[in-house]
Formats: structure tokens, C-alpha cells, sequence
């Protein structure tokens, strides 16, 4: 849905940038690129408005653009609070009726200014069950039990309930004079050095909450459906109601409308009652017989169109909440109805039966994609079935392991039972068949899907034109894995032998091959690295293929070549893959590989095989260059310059190979880098000439180990090493080649990878918060985390072991909660439904309660049957009366948990109970229960645990709530938006931020265009322009993109994920420049119990939040109060960054100036001498720093000389004393601001265009320009320049770095 007037301007860019696409990176695009400034404005730029005539209401006109259907405005008025209640209508021109499906630019003589008609149409039973649904979904639009419930797409956000105090009172407030009301003091769990770490605060109560009751009952009637002479009146269905004023009443919803009739709770009589009052819309009918109803529902309409879209919109993927507030459980007709209906598979009557899965993933991808404006169709089309599919299969996935479906071979043990509902297939991650015997059993079966499905969205991404893969989702959920996948059409009716025409159905005993399959795959092969090799078979024939031998092609009965188990696309990981006689290179062994691991399906990830071959690329320049240039060196003497300039800067960069975008950034190497490719070219392009040069090529190939012997060719065959796959004589040689660069893989991960990942969080360059975002951070550098331990054990040995303390405390948590995982799936698979929260709260009580020995709570307890029902057939997997899950004890589950950390991530954990672990690692409970929660889906009670009584547990059943899926799957992108955001990142880095702007503007639009409003890059996106426009000056649009970035990170990522708590500190400081001071405030104040929740106060990030608190209020006053957090800061900067960084320095003069403004001029003086001692040997005597710490040093003692003169004069004189009035600076507003861009790292470029008349403004400005002159040299140092730090997994690629280089004034417009 586009969000009609919420985004009208973005929507309509008049000018859309025509020339910037062009010069802008995008030339690594398909061809046909150039033209995509033009398509976007053909797109975005011509809307128009409608006016709109609906019964009984005011005409109004609407804004609509071309490429909108007619649907959509359906959707609108069905959105709008004065015609929200009517559903069944259709909208007619000039007294024709438009077509739901049409585009508005098909529709003849439709035009600026054309009025449309709403023209009420009769009902059918679809119909008026969609008008009761949507009358419930508008009675029910601000009560969040959907969202904690995890329903439809909805999710949480609370920003609204720490903004809005302020929106009210902003207005009455002038320049800052009247500050004084403002309550500042933060909640004492907030305040530096509190022990304390509350749950109840991370979902504060929303006002919005207590919804105003309209009726009390709307259900469906007992009397439906209608009998047969009735329906030939035009009965549709009953409703029953009950009103606010205790009336009952029974409605007959017939096709011309709703009606009262004179049925009772026992009593058929479908006469119309009196008042006759026949009405089109249930709503209409309401507000005759219910005064309360009337007035409420209008007021709940008015708050339901003042709240943000943002908190309203469904999110593309479901956002399961970890805890939730006791709520009531209220009568829903609709939800009563799903769930016998819908959720079952009787779907006659509700809209979208049955959906050919399949059939729909598969024809959005034959969609065209020649230009701009198709690959923006086919793109939507794509999203949009991906994640109404994810929906439809976690559905299915939780009916079929509750056993609400029924198998397709229901005689086989529950184990090896597989199902179909809504024509999806669902198998359980057992080892069916002992099909995975050699490879682990039902270990490897268990991971085996999770592997196929990275296999599914690499060859997606890679999107070959006639390659389909099926439409895959791997769920977990109650200790179950679940695989969903998609059905090729005709596989069932035939065997598997018969269809299979590529691959191998046993692991390589029997191996075919079709020449279309290697065709096709043999266009993946370059960007997946794969080779293509020969196998031979159980016949001892040569069989060519270009993937594993498992990978199985199936043509399908409607012709598309389908490519399934993807489960080895990628080359095995050697260092966990012990071969009998394949000795690995000296870094594994010293590293104590290769270990047995439990299965034989571990593989490199995507990440790593990329960083690998771009590695060995960069070596191969420099053995290619390095032999060249001696041999031009030996012709003419005058090329040293070149030979000594280049490879040294190759140097620094073979050591952390980039992406393959990541080379254009990198200013400096990238130019040494570019001569070597200009070398390459000269190599390449003298074929016949130069003998030597070719010689040259052909040795440094091979030291790469490439397989082509004139350019460099990385690539992998993912069948060496897999047991059952033989390889022919005449490619021996090959074989041999292959081994050895899978053992160099593998020791670079070790060598490379590691040691890199653990530089970077040494250097801040990331900064993990909590375990998802560890866990990103080392998938992104390709380490799998089955090398937790291992990057632990780096962080120990580390010279800078307390520098990496937040790292070593989330990878232990990480570790244990990952441990417990494991543990906790074996052990729910042996819980029938009837005992799940009792064993839930038993484990977590073992897990994390200190009360030494809790008692499990048999769920016989409760209900004493009669006689034992006898056993049924088909049970769900693993209801056998199995109660063993009973008698595990702390002591016990804490022995396992640390022989699973010994066991798979080969790291040995000194905890024998969670409160050793607690206090020899430095963990907390809370953040261990978060982690464990996200983990396994489970949803607890909002409430305060005393996790650390020894004479109850912590956790009684009644705190389980819930367990929700755990859900793995593709997340196909808008590639277009994202070409178009990563050029508008280049410009900001190269200083034009106007250019930079349009085109994250356009990037915007092209994202909205394909995902809808809400998405985890959308967000990125708008963090991205609220940054550059408050660099800009525009401080309204930064705040309403931040707001909205706050919105979308919170409904999408979580309430309480790192990044999240990124955006509420960004929000913090774009509502501080625009003296929204409490709001600030409470923001931050919010960001910091989040970070205390999520990780605890020692945190590097953590300094940074309470410099911005602390500047904030200095600003209002609250000296002692801002000492405390800034104290804090200078702490943790200390720990973090050394005594001696320049963070530091800024820091201590910080904390200076609040003692100047409290006049203890001794501890100001104390601090800035640390500061400038610091500035003075980092940057030397002349630089600015340090000059400027000086000329305060030298205020500051005139002030303290001022003071004492003071204090001396009061002693001789005593009260007579004659003194002048002492100056106490109160810190200015501006000087407080500025202080806070330095700290986040913003400095202000002068070059808004704006015109500046008011005063205020031109202050500010001289302010920025100050400011810019001030840190021009400043842009040296880590301290100003720092970019936001990389929270979220898209922020590595979506840093703001307006921050990082000032360009010189001359780029600027």
C-alpha cells in the first residue's frame, strides 16, 4: 500500500536526478543501466488528484499516482476515518465501474480533477465476512495482543509513549529561557553504578492501551448458517452482540445489508425487529442501537488515524516479542473463526483459498526485467510472495509438529512422517531412511536443511534465467525442525529414481547428467566459485557436473529445470572435516584442527569463499606486477618509482581483503591497486608479443591456484573430501590441486579471518552488543560459529585482552546460551502439549534461578482422567508419556551445558552453576534470559524476576506464556534501490551531499517500491538522509526521518536490538538541536536501560551515551547529575580506549566544563591538565587541540585566581566585604549542541542553501562555521571523526560518512 498522504513528496521528486546515475558507480550493472536516471522520473513524477464523493459524507479529494491500482484506493477510503467503515463498494467514473486491477493510467478519460463515485454494492457471504472481519480489525486497531501475541504481521513500538509528552508542551516554550520545569532525574535503575536491571520497563504501559469499549460481544450466531428458504431471502449469516448497555441483540447480515432480527439465544425467528433500520454497514447499524458504541467508536477511529503509520503497518515478516504483560483473554469472533477455519485447510470462504505456492514463487521470477521499471514489478512481486509464503509455511510448519495435520504416510512412526497442507510440503529434520548415515545421522539431518536453504538464496541472488529452486523455510519450533518447501508439479505422483535427471539420489554411488542442467549451472558457476569436474559413477563412467553430486535437477510436469538439495553449494570446512591421511597446513594444526565435529556437512560460508578468492586475487596482482616490473626494470632503468610506490600499498591491503565494493572506497590503496589492474589489462592485451609476460601470468596463476593458466580463476568443487564421491584418474592432478586450496581456505579463515575480526573490535570499527549481532559480525568476515571458541581464545590471548572485554563477555554469554539451545531442543522433544510451560519454566529455572533444587510440576496435577485413554495412532512427533524432562537438576544441566562448550565449540567454561558463571564472567541473568528467549521462541511474563533467591525459583509455569517459531529464510532484494543507495553513499563520501541526498531520496522511493513501507534497509535508508539533512540544517526532516527510522527499526528489528538503541540515541540529538529538551532526554535515557538490559554498562558504547547525556544536562543545569554520567564516560572511555586516546582527552575536558559551571575550579583544572597532557604528546605542541586546551587552562585558573581573591576578601572583611558579583557561566545552548556533533561524530560542513532569515539561524550557522574551521584539522583524529558504529548487519554497509572526510570548501555547491 502506498502511504497516501503520508509521503506525497517523496513520491512526486519533480526533478529526479538525471545526470548523477550515470557518473555513479552504477557501470557494474547490467547493461541498460544508463538510462535509469530518465526511467525514474517517468515513474515518480507525474501524480495527480481525484476527488471523491462517498453517501453521506463530504466530497474530498485525494492524491493518487499512475502506476497506483484501483485497489488501492479502495484501500485508502477503507483506511480513512470517515469511511473506514464501509467495505463493500465499488468506485465508479462518469458512470462506469473502474476495475479492481486496473492502474489508474489504464483507466480512459481518468484525469486531474475526475470525480469518483463510491457506489455501495450488494453483499455476498465473502463479502460480509470481510466487512465483519474488518469492522472487528477497526475495533480492535490500537490493542497490541496482536502484536504480542505474534499474529498477522504485527509488532511492537514504544517510541510514541517518550515523544509525545513533549509534543505538547514544544510550543509553549521559547529560547531555552524557561528550562527550568523540566524533571530530569532519571529512574534510579538508570543511573550509573545501579545493580539493579528491571524487565517490567522494556514495554512501558501505552495510554493508548485501554481501549475504549464499544460493545462488549460481536460473535458469530449459533443459528448459522442460514436454512434454505432463508438464504433464498437473502440471508448471508447471523451475528450475535452484546452492547456496552447490556442489550443483546441478534443482526442478519442479508445482501443488502445488516438488519436487526427477533432471534434469541434459543428462539429462531429471522423477522426484522423494530427499529426497521436496514443499513449497508455494520457500523451505521451499531451507532443506531448503542449511544456508547457511537460515541466511542469515533473517538477510537480519531486515535487510530493520529497514531504514526509506522506503528501500524504489518511488518514484511512476523517480529515475535520475548516477553508480554499479563493481558485478558477477550471473546474474537474472527480469531475463533481462524482458528477452525483457515488454520485447518477449510478455506472456502475466505479470501486467498489454497495458493499454488509453487506456481506463484516460480512466475514472479519469469517476469521481465529489461528496464528499470520491470525489474521494480518483478522485484515486489518476488518480495511479496516470499513473505506471504514464509507466513503460510510457519502456519503450517506449527499445525503440523502441534498434530493438526494429518501425514500423508500416517503408518510410518512419527519420526519418518511427512506432510502436505496448503499445498506445502513439510518434512522433520530427522534422518529419514538413514539417508544421512555417513554424514552424522539425525545430527547432520538436523542441519542439513538449514544448509540447503543458504544454498537456495545464493543461486536466487545469482538469478538465472531458467534455473528455478523451490520456495524453502526451515522452522523451528517446540525442540522440531521443520523443513517447508514448495511443490514441483507432477513429483509426487512419480518415484524419485525416475525424475531425477542430474545429480545423485545416494550420495555418488549413482551419479547422471543432462546437458541443459550443466548449461545452466555452468552460468552460476563464476559467481559461486564453483568448478566443474568430472565423477564417476557406480559403473565406473565419467559423469560431468557443475555442483555437488547431491544437488539433484528434476524437470517437473510443467517443463521449468528445477535444481534441489543445495545442502553443499559451498566447499567443506576442512578444520572440522578429519581425512585419514590429508595432513592440514601448520596454521590449523597449531590451532588444534582438524577436530571431529558431529556431522560431515560442515561448509565454508558464501562470505568466506569471497574473502578468500579476493585475497588470493590481490596476490596475484602482486606476483604478476612484482615480476613485471623486474623485467621492464631490466629493459629501462627509469620505472623504479612505479616499483617502489605499488606494492607496499598492496601490502596493507592483502591483509584484510575487502568486498569486492569495498576496494573503490579505500582511497589511498585503491590508486596502488589500480595500477596493478592497469598492469593486468597490459598483460592481458599483448597476447603474442611478449613470451615473457605470459610466462609471467602462468607462474603467479599457479601460485594462486588458479585453475586457468592465462587470468586468474579461483574456484572450489564442493565434492572433494565427501565420502562416496570417486574422481577419475585423468583428473588426479585437479584433485590434488582442489585439496590443497580447501586446506589454504581453511587455514586463512584461521590466519586471516579471525585475527582480523578480532583487530577490528580492538579498534572499534564494529562494536557487537549482544549475540545477534556478534554472530553478524563474524558471518559477515565468513566465520561460522563453530569457531566461537576459537575467536575467544584470540580475545584471551590478545595484547589488548581488556580493550576486547565487552567482546569476551558477549561470546561467553553467546557460548552458554548457544550450549543451552542445543540441550533445550532434545530436551522439549521429549514434552507432550499438556506439560510444555511446566517443562519450560523447569528448564529455565535449572538455567538461571539460584534456588538450589526446583521441583517440576507434573501437569497430571491438575485433571485426574478416569481411565487411561488408550494410545492413538497418529500423535504428534513425540508426545510418548514422557515426563524424564522432570528430574534434571541445575547441577546437572550446568555439567552438560559446559560439556556442549567443550564439545562443539572446543572452549572449556570454569562454571559449575549460573551464578559462578555470573561471577567469574561477568554475565547478567537478565540479558542470558534474553538471549536464551530469542533463541528458542520462548515468551515469558512481563514482571520482575528474583533470579537470585535461594528460597523460591525464579520462574513458576504460569510465566511461560508462549513459544513461538523460530523462522530461517530468503530475503530476496531490491537491487536497483540498493545500486542507488551505495552511489549515494559515494557521493557523501566525496563531499556532495545535495547529489548524495537526491539519490538516498530516489533509493528510497525504489525500496518503498519493492518492499512496501517497512524493511530493515528502508530503515538505513532514512537514518542515512535524517543524517545528512541535520548536517544539511533542515532539522524538521531530520527528526521526521529519524523518527521514522526509530519506528521501523523498532516494528522490524525488535524493540530492544542494538540498533534500535542506535536510532533512539541518533532521534535523542536531532530533538536536542531542535530544543525539544525533555524528549531528548527521555530518549537517551531510554537508549541506556535498553543497553543495560541488553548488555550491561560496560560497553564502549556505553561512554558514548553518557557523554550525550551528560552534555544534555549540563545544558539544563543538572550539574551533579551530568558529573555522574560523565564521570562514567570518561571511565569506560579509559577501559576501552586506552588513557592515553584522544576519546579520553575530549572526555576529560568534558567533564571540566561541568565543574567550571559548579565553579570547583580545582577538578576542572585537574581535568583539562589530563586532557592537554594527552593532546600535547598525541598531537604535538602547535596543533589546535592542544593550543585551544591551553587557552582554557589559562581561563580556568583566571577564574579560580577571581574566586580566591573573593573568598580572601570575605575572611579579612567579614560581611562588609566589598564583593563584585562572581560570573557563573551557565553553558549556552549552542555550545552544549556543539559539543554533542563533535561527540557523535558530526561536523558541519557550511553549504545549506537555505535561506536563513531568521536570527536564530544565522547564529547557528556562525556557529557551524566555526565549527567546520575548528575541526578541519581535527578530521585527523579518531575522536571527531568517528562514524556511528556498525550495530545493525546493514550498517556496515550503510555508515553515514558524512562524518569521516570534510571535503574542502570548493566541493561545495
Amino acid at each position: 500500500m502506498l502511504l497516501n498522504g503520508d509521503c506525497p513528496e517523496s513520491l512526486k521528486k519533480e526533478e529526479g536526478p538525471t545526470e548523477p546515475p550515470q557518473e555513479n558507480g552504477l557501470d557494474e550493472a547490467e547493461p541498460g543501466e544508463e538510462t535509469t536516471g530518465q526511467e525514474v522520473i517517468v515513474i515518480q513524477d507525474t501524480g495527480f488528484s481525484v476527488k471523491i464523493l462517498a453517501p453521506g459524507i463530504e466530497p474530498f479529494s485525494l492524491q493518487v499516482s499512475p502506476q497506483e491500482m484501483v485497489q488501492e484506493i479502495h484501500q485508502v477510503l477503507m483506511d480513512r476515518e470517515d469511511t473506514c467503515h464501509r467495505t463493500c463498494f465499488s468506485l465508479h467514473l462518469d458512470g462506469n465501474m473502474l476495475d479492481h486491477f486496473s492502474e489508474l493510467r489504464s483507466v480512459e478519460g481518468l484525469q486531474e480533477g475526475s470525480v469518483l463515485r463510491v457506489v455501495e454494492e450488494p453483499y455476498t457471504v465473502r463479502e460480509a465476512r470481510i466487512h465483519v472481519r474488518h469492522v472487528r480489525d477497526l475495533l480492535k486497531s490500537l490493542d497490541p495482543s496482536d502484536a504480542f501475541n505474534g499474529v498477522d504481521c504485527n509488532s511492537l513500538s514504544f517510541l510514541s509513549v517518550f515523544t509525545d509528552r513533549d509534543s505538547e508542551d514544544s510550543g509553549k516554550r521559547k529560547k531555552g529561557l524557561e528550562m527550568d520545569p523540566i524533571d530530569c532525574t532519571p529512574p534510579e535503575y538508570i543511573l550509573p553504578g545501579s545493580r539493579e536491571r528491571p524487565l517490567c520497563p522494556l514495554q512501558p504501559q501505552n495510554r493508548d492501551w485501554k481501549p475504549l469499549q464499544c460493545l462488549k460481544v460481536l460473535t458469530m450466531s449459533g443459528w448459522n448458517p442460514p436454512p434454505g428458504n432463508r438464504k433464498m431471502h437473502g440471508d448471508l449469516m447471523y451475528l450475535f452482540v452484546i452492547t456496552a448497555e447490556d442489550r443483546q441483540v441478534s443482526i442478519t447480515a442479508s445482501t443488502r445489508g445488516f438488519y436487526l432480527n427477533q432471534s434469541t439465544a434459543y428462539h429462531f425467528n429471522p423477522k426484522p425487529a423494530s427499529p426497521r433500520f436496514l443499513s449497508h454497514s455494520l457500523v451505521e447499524l451499531l451507532n443506531q442501537i448503542s449511544p456508547t458504541f457511537k460515541k466511542n467508536f469515533a473517538v477510537l477511529q480519531k486515535k487510530r488515524v493520529q497514531r504514526h503509520p509506522f506503528e501500524r503497518i504489518a511488518t514484511p515478516f512476523q517480529v515475535y516479542s520475548w516477553t508480554a504483560p499479563q493481558a485478558e483473554h477477550a471473546m474474537d469472533c474472527v480469531r475463533a473463526e481462524d482458528a477452525y477455519t483457515s488454520r485447518l485447510g477449510y478455506e472456502e470462504h475466505i479470501p486467498g483459498q489454497t495458493r499454488d505456492w509453487n506456481e506463484e514463487l516460480q512466475t514472479t521470477r519469469e517476469l521481465p526485467r529489461k528496464n528499470l521499471p520491470e525489474r521494480l514489478l518483478r522485484e515486489r512481486a518476488i518480495f511479496k510472495v516470499h513473505s506471504d509464503f514464509t507466513a503460510a509455511a510457519t502456519r503450517g510448519a506449527m499445525a503440523v509438529i502441534d498434530g493438526n495435520v494429518m501425514a500423508i504416510n500416517p503408518s510410518e512412526e512419527t519420526k519418518m512422517q511427512m506432510f502436505i497442507w496448503n499445498n506445502i510440503f513439510f518434512s522433520l529434520g530427522f534422518d529419514v531412511r538413514d539417508h544421512y548415515k555417513d554424514f552424522g545421522g539425525d545430527v547432520a539431518a538436523y542441519v542439513a536443511p538449514a544448509n540447503d536453504l543458504n544454498g537456495v538464496r545464493t543461486y536466487n541472488a545469482v538469478d538465472v534465467e531458467g534455473l528455478y529452486t523451490l520456495g524453502t523455510v526451515v522452522v523451528d519450533y517446540r525442540g522440531y525442525r521443520v523443513t517447508a518447501q514448495s511443490i514441483i508439479p507432477g513429483i509426487l505422483e512419480r518415484d524419485q529414481e525416475q525424475s531425477v535427471i542430474y545429480g545423485s539420489i545416494d550420495f555418488g554411488k549413482t551419479v547422471v547428467s543432462h546437458p541443459r542442467y550443466l548449461e545452466l549451472l555452468e552460468r552460476t558457476s563464476r559467481p559461486l566459485k564453483i568448478l566443474r569436474h568430472r565423477v564417476l559413477n557406480d559403473r565406473d563412467e565419467e559423469v560431468e557436473l557443475c555442483s555437488s553430486v547431491e544437488c539433484k535437477g528434476i524437470i517437473g510436469n510443467d517443463g521449468r529445470h528445477y535444481i534441489l538439495d543445495l545442502l553443499r553449494t559451498f566447499p567443506p570446512d576442512l578444520n572440522f572435516l578429519p581425512v585419514p591421511g590429508e595432513r592440514l597446513p601448520e596454521e590449523c594444526t597449531r590451532a588444534g584442527f582438524p577436530r571431529t565435529h558431529r556431522h560431515k556437512l560442515c561448509c565454508l560460508r558464501q562470505e568466506l569463499v569471497d574473502a578468500f578468492v579476493e585475497h588470493r586475487y590481490l596476490l596475484f596482482m602482486k606476483l604478476a606486477a612484482l615480476q613485471l616490473m623486474q623485467q621492464k626494470a631490466s629493459k629501462m632503468e627509469n620505472s623504479t618509482s612505479l616499483e617502489n610506490g605499488s606494492p607496499p600499498s598492496l601490502e596493507s591491503k592483502s591483509e584484510d581483503p575487502l568486498g569486492p565494493e569495498g576496494s573503490e572506497e579505500e582511497g589511498g590503496s585503491a590508486s596502488g591497486l589500480a595500477k596493478v589492474k592497469e598492469l593486468a589489462e597490459t598483460i592481458a592485451s599483448d597476447d603474442g608479443t611478449d613470451p615473457r609476460s605470459r610466462e609471467v601470468i602462468r607462474n603467479a596463476c599457479k601460485a594462486v591456484g588458479s585453475i586457468s593458466s592465462t587470468a586468474f580463476d579461483v574456484r572450489f568443487n564442493p565434492d572433494i573430501f565427501s565420502p562416496g564421491v570417486r574422481f577419475p584418474e585423468s583428473c588426479q592432478e585437479e584433485v590434488r590441486d582442489q585439496k590443497q586450496l580447501l586446506k589454504d581456505a581453511a587455514a586463512f579463515l584461521l590466519s586471516c579471518q579471525i585475527p582480523g575480526l578480532v583487530k577490528d573490535c580492538t579498534d572499534h570499527v564494529v562494536l557487537p552488543m549482544d549475540g545477534a549481532t556478534l554472530s553478524e559480525v563474524m558471518r559477515q568476515r565468513g566465520i561460522n560459529m563453530r569457531y566461537l571458541g576459537k575467536v575467544l581464545d584470540l580475545v584471551l590471548r590478545s595484547p589488548a585482552r581488556d580493550q576486547l572485554d565487552h567482546i569476551y563477555k558477549i561470546g561467553i554469554g553467546e557460548l552458554i546460551t548457544r550450549s543451552a539451545k542445543h540441550i533445550f531442543k532434545t530436551y522439549l522433544q521429549g514434552v507432550e502439549l499438556s506439560g510444555l510451560s511446566a517443562a519450560i519454566s523447569h528448564f529455565l529455572n535449572c538455567f538461571l534461578s539460584s534456588y538450589p533444587n526446583p521441583v517440576a510440576h507434573l501437569p497430571a496435577d491438575e485433571l485426574v482422567s478416569k481411565k487411561r485413554n488408550r494410545r492413538r495412532r497418529n500423535r504428534p512427533p513425540g508426545a510418548a508419556d514422557n515426563t524424564a524432562w522432570a528430574v534434571m537438576t541445575p547441577q546437572e544441566l550446568w555439567k552438560n551445558i559446559c560439556q556442549e562448550a567443550k564439545n562443539y565449540f572446543d572452549f572449556t567454561l570454569e562454571c559449575e552453576s549460573v551464578d559462578q558463571a555470573v561471577e567469574t564472567y561477568g554475565l547478567q541473568k537478565i540479558t542470558l534470559l534474553r538471549e536464551i528467549s530469542l533463541k528458542t521462541g520462548i515468551q515469558i511474563l512481563l514482571k520482575e524476576y528474583s533470579f537470585d533467591s535461594r528460597h523460591k525459583p525464579a520462574f513458576t509455569e504460569e510465566d511461560v506464556l508462549n513459544i513461538f517459531p523460530v523462522v530461517k529464510h530468503v530475503n530476496p532484494k531490491a537491487s536497483d534501490a540498493f545500486h542507488f543507495f551505495q552511489s549515494g553513499q559515494a557521493k557523501v563520501q566525496q563531499g556532495f551531499l545535495k547529489e548524495g541526498c537526491e539519490l538516498i531520496n530516489e533509493a528510497l522511493n525504489l525500496f518503498n517500491n519493492v518492499y512496501g513501507a517497512m524493511h530493515v534497509e528502508i530503515c538505513a535508508c532514512l537514518r542515512l538522509l535524517a543524517r545528512l539533512h541535520y548536517i544539511m540544517g533542515d532539522y524538521a526532516e531530520a527528526l521526521s526521518n529519524q523518527q521514522k527510522a526509530v519506528l521501523m527499526s523498532e516494528r522490524v528489528m525488535g524493540i530492544e536490538h542494538p540498533n534500535t538503541i542506535q536510532e533512539y540515541m541518533h532521534l535523542a540529538l536531532y530533538c536536542f538541536a531542535s530544543s525539544q529538551l525533555s524528549t531528548a532526554l527521555s530518549l537517551l535515557y531510554r537508549a541506556r536501560y535498553l543497553t543495560l538490559l541488553v548488555f550491561g554498562e560496560d560497553h564502549p558504547e556505553m561512554a558514548l551515551l553518557d557523554n550525550n547525556i551528560g552534555l544534555v544536562l549540563h545544558g539544563v543545569m543538572e550539574y551533579d547529575l551530568s558529573l555522574r554520567f560523565l564521570e562514567n564516560a570518561l571511565a569506560v572511555s579509559t577501559k576501552y580506549h586506552g588513557p592515553k586516546s584522544l576519546k579520553v582527552a575530549l572526555s576529560h575536558h568534558l567533564v571540566a566544563r561541568v565543574y567550571e559551571s559548579k565553579a570547583e575550579f580545582r577538578s576542572a583544572l585537574q581535568h583539562e591538565k589530563d586532557g592537554y597532557t594527552i593532546y600535547k604528546t598525541q598531537l604535538g605542541e602547535d596543533h589546535e587541540k592542544t593550543k585551544e586546551s591551553s587557552e582554557y587552562l589559562k581561563c580556568l585558573t583566571q577564574q579560580a585566581v577571581a574566586l580566591q581573591r573573593t573568598m580572601n576578601e570575605i575572611y579579612r572583611n567579614g560581611s562588609s566585604a566589598n564583593i563584585p558579583p562572581l560570573k557563573f557561566t551557565a553553558p549556552s545552548m549552542a555550545s552544549v549542541l556543539e559539543q554533542l556533533n563533535v561527540i557523535n561524530g558530526i561536523l558541519f560542513i557550511p553549504l545549506s542553501q537555505k535561506d536563513l532569515e531568521n536570527l536564530k539561524a544565522e547564529v547557528a550557522r556562525r556557529h557551524q562555521l566555526q565549527e567546520a574551521s575548528r575541526n578541519r584539522d581535527k578530521a585527523e583524529e579518531p575522536m571527531a571523526t568517528e562514524p556511528e558504529p556498525a550495530g545493525a548487519p546493514e550498517d556496515a554497509a550503510s555508515q553515514p560518512q558524512a562524518a569521516k572526510d570534510p571535503p574542502s570548501p570548493s566541493l561545495q555547491g
